[in-house]
């Protein structure tokens, strides 16, 4: 089934994203500074793939104990979830350095985190940012029939209950990776032809994906298996929680950037034209939170500060903080919304008031 072809309104006659981007664009010309990664983005690499990599080895090379092996396997999950966040995220949006090749090299961190750059870059540059929170376009809102994210999916009797179960399968979300979701997405992508950038040659593609998911498959369970003297068992758990506690964490991140009430999910008209802008489109469906926590800032890789990067998704997250006061300025000199909850923990209550909400309204459905 093919997809309806959405173009989005070319006219702003206040002339928002011009403005902005003026702005945005003195504000790095003013200061002599560039709008990829600086020293800060390359200190976070070492410190996120430390906290990824190194547990690793410490379990492959020395005896520890039961509780502990438990504790570094946790800590390998946030790490994973660091480097996806502050090192791949930056990468494939070209955004890490002003060098290609070094964006590429970051961006392939991916196939450490058991994906694949060719699927992440159709779903997540193409598809979610042209089409943020499009029904049926987006497909970060498509949970199948499990979740309901928006009015616009059926009902089902059991999303009654999912603001309660929703959090126990996130954390599914980067084992999903690993096993069965880059083989889906890619037979759909290729067969539909997406691609960001040149189109790939099939019969590569599709080598690379098999080629790395056997490496990844041989570093993370085969090689501890052939190496560590306990029950294989024992290491498939370890797996497990590594990826359920990167996955945990992803997800919510994701979720409260766009699976909220603040943020709308607008259709298309039946020609397929959005009502708005791309750029108000972002405002609209887009949510901050938690920005005035140095914690969140560092750790997210700016993903906290969703607004700013689904606006200016080529500027690296180190300069989301800097340029956050430009964009909610001008959006409110231009009497648009800025979305923005000031703490995650309220960002979290809001999430799930939502999807209690979207369970318990089947009236809503279209």
């Amino acid at each position: 089934m093919n997809k309806q072809a959405l173009s989005f309104s070319r006219t702003d006659s206040a002339n928002f994203f011009r403005t902005l981007n003026k702005r945005v664009n003195d504000y790095f010309k003013e200061n002599n500074i560039k709008r990829t990664g600086n020293w800060k983005i390359w200190l976070k690499t070492v410190v996120m793939f430390s906290l990824f990599l190194t547990p690793y080895f410490l379990l492959l090379t020395l005896s520890i104990p039961g509780w502990a092996q438990l504790l570094l396997t946790i800590v390998m999950g946030i790490g994973m979830a660091g480097v996806g966040m502050n090192v791949m995220h930056d990468g494939n949006h070209g955004s890490f350095s002003n060098k290609d090749w070094v964006n590429r090299l970051m961006g392939s961190s991916i196939y450490i985190l058991a994906g694949n750059t060719y699927n992440w870059k159709v779903q997540h540059n193409v598809l979610h940012h042209t089409y943020t929170n499009i029904h049926g376009h987006d497909e970060d809102l498509d949970a199948g029939r499990i979740l309901r994210f928006t009015e616009h999916t059926e009902w089902k009797w059991h999303h009654k209950f999912q603001h309660y179960y929703s959090v126990l399968l996130y954390g599914l979300l980067t084992i999903n990776w690993a096993i069965t979701t880059d083989f889906m997405q890619m037979r759909r992508y290729m067969k539909r032809k997406l691609s960001y950038g040149k189109f790939p040659n099939p019969t590569w593609n599709w080598s690379k994906l098999v080629i790395s998911k056997v490496i990844y498959v041989s570093i993370w369970i085969v090689i501890p298996m052939l190496i560590l003297s306990i029950a294989w068992w024992k290491i498939l758990i370890g797996f497990f929680i590594m990826h359920y506690t990167a996955g945990l964490i992803l997800s919510v991140v994701f979720q409260l950037a766009h699976v909220m009430e603040d943020a709308e999910m607008p259709l298309p008209e039946a020609d397929g034209t959005m009502k708005n802008t791309w750029a108000v489109h972002q405002l609209k469906t887009t949510i901050n939170f938690g920005t005035n926590s140095k914690i969140v800032n560092w750790f997210t890789g700016g993903l906290n500060h969703q607004v700013e990067h689904h606006i200016f998704p080529h500027i690296s997250h180190v300069h989301y903080k800097k340029i956050s006061k430009i964009v909610k300025e001008t959006a409110k000199e231009f009497n648009l919304p800025y979305n923005e909850y000031q703490t995650t923990r309220k960002a979290i209550v809001a999430h799930f008031k939502h999807l209690r909400d979207m369970g318990m309204k089947p009236a809503l459905q279209v």
